[in-house]
């Protein structure tokens, strides 16, 4: 039988007031209070603070300030990643971002999610008592392919994965994954035209 984490990781519905959520929140608080209370040239502090906070780190990150994730555990960063200040990272699931990539002001990935209907959504007599959400909740891994530019105030919803490549334009939300090497924009995103096309095979070379 599976345990709540487990469940969780495997997009099931999930206890998320289970204890051990609620320990992962009470550190990512704790580290996130003591990285953005740094001064910006505090690069090895900071550094020190997301090694212990974020699940992969990559070589040459930075996170601007303010920065605000729920467990932190599940962000993987690659190599040469930029994210700029005011994004939110809801990562109940895994966030995997990949190397080179360019994350605006004000950007929200979500991972978590609820069902849609009414019925579903509400857990079955719940009481306050019972230790449980009164919602059902789950939730879905995204993943921010090598190359990639999001703009400023983009939305990725759960579950979303965005090409090697791609530039999601500023203000979009993305509720569908987005193909490599692709300008996309708007709400909901949409593919707007290709990129890349001669530069491709240089950038990404075959393995």
């Amino acid at each position: 039988m599976k345990n709540e984490l487990e469940k969780c990781m495997a997009g099931e519905w999930y206890n998320c007031h289970d204890p051990i959520f609620l320990e992962f929140k009470r550190k990512a608080r704790s580290l996130l209070a003591a990285y953005n209370a740094l001064p910006y040239d505090e690069k090895e502090q900071k550094r020190k603070i997301l090694e212990e906070m974020l699940g992969g780190l990559g070589t040459n990150v930075s996170i601007g300030t303010s920065f605000t994730c729920d467990y932190g555990r599940n962000i993987y960063l690659g190599n040469n990643v930029s994210i700029n200040m005011n994004c939110t990272f809801v990562d109940c699931n895994c966030i995997v971002v990949g190397d080179n990539v360019l994350i605006a002001s004000n950007v929200q990935i979500y991972t978590a999610t609820h069902p849609v209907e009414l019925a579903e959504r509400l857990t079955p007599n719940w009481s306050p008592e019972s230790g449980e959400y009164f919602c059902r909740t789950y939730a879905l891994p995204v993943a921010i392919g090598d190359g990639c530019w999001i703009g400023g105030g983009a939305i990725l919803l759960p579950g979303v994965h965005i090409g090697k490549g791609s530039v999601i334009g500023a203000g979009s939300v993305v509720t569908k994954d987005i193909p490599e090497n692709s300008v996309a924009v708007g709400n909901p995103c949409r593919v707007l035209r290709r990129i890349n096309e001669k530069s491709d095979s240089a950038l990404y070379p075959l393995d």
